[in-house]
């Protein structure tokens, strides 16, 4: 079964940059499509950036030109560089993997990113 770890938020000014990771075990990392999903208060969870097996990636308008999402196969890791972050952003972050067809129904704590004006 996938298993998704997140880490790297945290509390940043306004213009300020952070970096996600997501750890992934239980499957053929390679094979993966991983996305990060972000849940404010109040708001439904939305998909704010996803990567193929092939590096092919894909972003919310809001987050494109300031978000970049990366993957390192060896490490099994995703990461999501977070810059220019806006009281917006503010959310807790989710990874969540694809294998083929089907997103797993299985979602990790969350990494909280607070940014403050």
């Amino acid at each position: 079964q996938v298993q998704v770890v997140e880490s790297g938020g945290g509390l940043v000014q306004t213009g300020g940059s952070l970096r996600l990771s997501c750890v992934v075990s239980g499957s053929i990392f390679s094979v993966l499509t991983v996305g990060w999903y972000r849940q404010a208060p109040g708001k439904e969870r939305e998909l704010v950036a996803s990567i193929n097996s092939g590096s092919k990636t894909n972003y919310v308008d809001s987050a494109k030109g300031r978000f970049s999402i990366s993957r390192d196969n060896a490490k099994k890791t995703v990461y999501l560089q977070m810059n220019s972050l806006q009281s917006e952003d503010t959310a807790v972050y989710y990874c969540r993997v694809k294998s083929g067809s089907a997103w797993s129904t299985n979602w990790g704590q969350g990494t909280q990113v607070t940014v403050s004006s």
